[in-house]
């Protein structure tokens, strides 16, 4: 873990055990109450054909250099990590919940890489600029308070030409009661009505779930430093043409863009 020198301008450990606001609170207990069942579906991911699918959509757009740093920010149960950390890269993995980050390690132990799993914000990273070659991440940005930050910070933490990988969906524009309540195999089948409620309700206090994406993405990328801001609308289609408990049913978009 030594090799992620820390910017301790930016945030430190003690200030990172301080209760945030009502509504993070409620952000990271929904997560820690997913984290089981999430670490699941992402086990599962790891053993069947979405390993390659995902390796397929990721491999060709990383810089070309090897082994190569890498940033998965929102890790959750860190398949990113361990997918990138099997192909050499050197891979750091950060999330804001505890149990994630509990699930993730066990998957890398199970995998057998080496992945460095830490706790810290998406929005005000501990490492000092210039410290990564590739930042990636899925299905977190819609979760921040403030989106915009967390552009900014990683495009500060990549290298000049370092690539930002995000691929997220516009979950603010669906109802996660509708969601869970659709027939047939999908990831959100099985998870409980009290816990779809409340990712319904911080949905709707979530800043990007009133914003139209990703049109807003690629403006807010372009106005935080990035270049070649490019957006894939088929992502879905290729990582989902087959449907089993790991189908997510809102389309997904993928985000490419350069420092």
């Amino acid at each position: 873990m030594s090799q992620y020198a820390t910017d301790t301008a930016c945030a430190t450990p003690d200030a990172m055990s301080v209760p945030g606001p009502t509504l993070t609170g409620r952000i990271e207990n929904y997560w820690s109450r997913r984290a089981e069942s999430y670490g699941e579906i992402r086990r599962h991911e790891l053993a069947c054909e979405k390993k390659s699918l995902w390796l397929a959509e990721i491999m060709p757009h990383l810089p070309e250099a090897r082994p190569l740093r890498i940033l998965d920010v929102g890790t959750g149960a860190g398949f990113f990590a361990i997918l990138l950390a099997e192909q050499g890269h050197c891979v750091c993995g950060v999330d804001m919940t505890q149990a994630m980050l509990d699930e993730a390690a066990a998957l890398a132990r199970q995998a057998g890489c080496e992945v460095a799993f830490l706790r810290m914000d998406a929005c005000c990273l501990e490492f000092e600029s210039a410290s990564f070659d590739a930042v990636i991440s899925r299905n977190l940005t819609w979760t921040l308070q403030d989106a915009a930050a967390a552009y900014r910070e990683w495009n500060r933490v990549l290298r000049p030409g370092g690539v930002l990988l995000n691929f997220d969906a516009d979950y603010g524009s669906v109802s996660f009661l509708d969601l869970a309540h659709q027939p047939g195999v999908h990831a959100h089948a099985g998870i409980n009505d009290d816990m779809m409620l409340e990712c319904e309700n911080i949905r709707r206090q979530l800043p990007l779930s009133s914003e139209c994406r990703p049109v807003w993405d690629v403006q807010t990328l372009r106005s935080s430093g990035f270049s070649d801001c490019r957006c894939d609308h088929g992502l879905s289609a290729r990582i989902y043409a087959h449907r089993d408990e790991t189908y997510n049913p809102v389309p997904m978009f993928a985000l490419r863009a350069i420092k």
